[in-house]
């Protein structure tokens, strides 16, 4: 992987890593709990999985979440296609810390997540705060669409709503908020058409 023209940063940062998510998701393993024990013997049919897979990502340059269609964020999985952005956002371990010290004991009784594009921000958040009530807002269609089906994945419709349209404007009037996330996209087309491949999908 490191001699391929390949660049990284869509969950790993290097071929490395890559190449060991690569080979968890051959091996239909998740990243988040299995480990890599290069001992480990593999049958014909693990290793035709595997040598697929890193075909498909070399010759493609598309990101490894996209050919699996699943990508992990704050430790959970989630349906991942090119209806939306591959989840790399720094909020997962604030996330995780409940965004202590800034919330402290108050609770979070409702969240907003803006720009949510797969949901994984605000299903990371419903996980985290189990008491509160999730809004989130996308203007694509086609990303709030994923996001649903990650909804229903995760069993959370019943505390997670999804508006469409820009920023605050699809949400009911008067609607206070918590904790308000966003990780919206921040490229614009000039600087996106000088992206390697992997990122301009």
């Amino acid at each position: 992987m490191e001699r391929a023209p390949l660049a990284f940063g869509h969950g790993t940062d290097n071929a490395r890593d890559e190449a060991v998510w690569l080979v968890l998701a051959a091996l239909d393993r998740s990243p988040v709990e299995a480990r890599v024990d290069p001992a480990e013997p593999l049958d014909s049919d693990a290793i035709a999985s595997i040598d697929a897979l890193l075909a498909r990502r070399i010759a493609e340059r598309r990101p490894l979440a996209y050919l699996t269609g699943k990508a992990w964020f704050a430790g959970l999985a989630f349906r991942c296609d090119e209806r939306a952005l591959v989840p790399r956002s720094p909020l997962a371990e604030p996330i995780l810390e409940r965004f202590e010290p800034w919330i402290g004991a108050r609770p979070a009784a409702r969240i907003l997540d803006l720009g949510t594009g797969n949901g994984c921000i605000a299903l990371a958040c419903a996980h985290a705060f189990p008491e509160a009530a999730v809004d989130a807002t996308d203007v694509d269609g086609a990303a709030l669409a994923l996001a649903r089906e990650n909804i229903a994945d995760h069993g959370m419709g019943d505390r997670l709503a999804l508006y469409q349209g820009d920023l605050f404007a699809p949400l009911p009037s008067g609607r206070r908020y918590d904790l308000i996330v966003s990780n919206p996209p921040y490229v614009d087309a000039e600087a996106m058409a000088a992206l390697p491949a992997e990122y301009a999908r």
